[in-house]
């Protein structure tokens, strides 16, 4: 969430193509602070878009149809060949990203672009999937924060245990950007 502040406050240039959409979101109130389209309101109140141009999870509707409705905004921007130049994503220190936790949430999102998902936070949330994923041009995971070390270091090691490498596993193009003081950490 910095990095989308920071981004606001420099003030972007209006873009008519530009098109938003959410890796994830908790299932709670699109105003609620704990959701990932509300913490980004500042941004895309800078970028000035459109309402049809941010795709965001629909948690006004029940847990299951807000997945399947995702699935569908996602498909029709496939379907209608939009590209998805830039996809940012988040890596926790168990090693998910999205709302993708466990093996398990890999399994259910076969075939699928977006699942509704039970985090260990106890709250639920609708995650895209790493097939959703295949059709981003970059990916980024932006790492902030302590306490990730170890998940930062199973990534550049492709272990294939880790959740959030297997998302990822087999794209064309994926980076890593850290913060400097963890990258500082996981060099000493």
């Amino acid at each position: 969430m910095p990095a989308y502040r920071e981004l606001a406050a420099r003030a972007p240039k209006h873009n008519p193509g530009l098109r938003v959409l959410f890796s994830d979101d908790r299932y709670v109130p699109s105003t609620s602070e704990a959701s990932n389209y509300h913490q980004s309101g500042a941004l895309l109140d800078a970028l000035a878009l459109p309402d049809a141009s941010v795709l965001r999870v629909r948690t006004e509707l029940p847990l299951e149809q807000a997945a399947d409705d995702y699935e569908r905004q996602l498909g029709a921007l496939l379907d209608a060949k939009v590209p998805i130049g830039l996809g940012l994503l988040g890596l926790g220190p168990d090693g998910h990203t999205a709302s993708l936790f466990t093996p398990a949430d890999l399994e259910r999102a076969r075939g699928r672009l977006a699942i509704a998902v039970q985090r260990p936070d106890g709250m639920a949330g609708v995650s895209v999937t790493p097939e959703f994923l295949t059709n981003v041009e970059q990916l980024v995971f932006v790492v902030a924060g302590g306490g990730k070390y170890d998940a930062i270091r199973a990534l550049l090691r492709e272990d294939p245990n880790l959740v959030a490498w297997r998302a990822v596993q087999g794209l064309a193009s994926v980076e890593l950007w850290v913060e400097q003081a963890a990258l500082s950490s996981l060099l000493a």
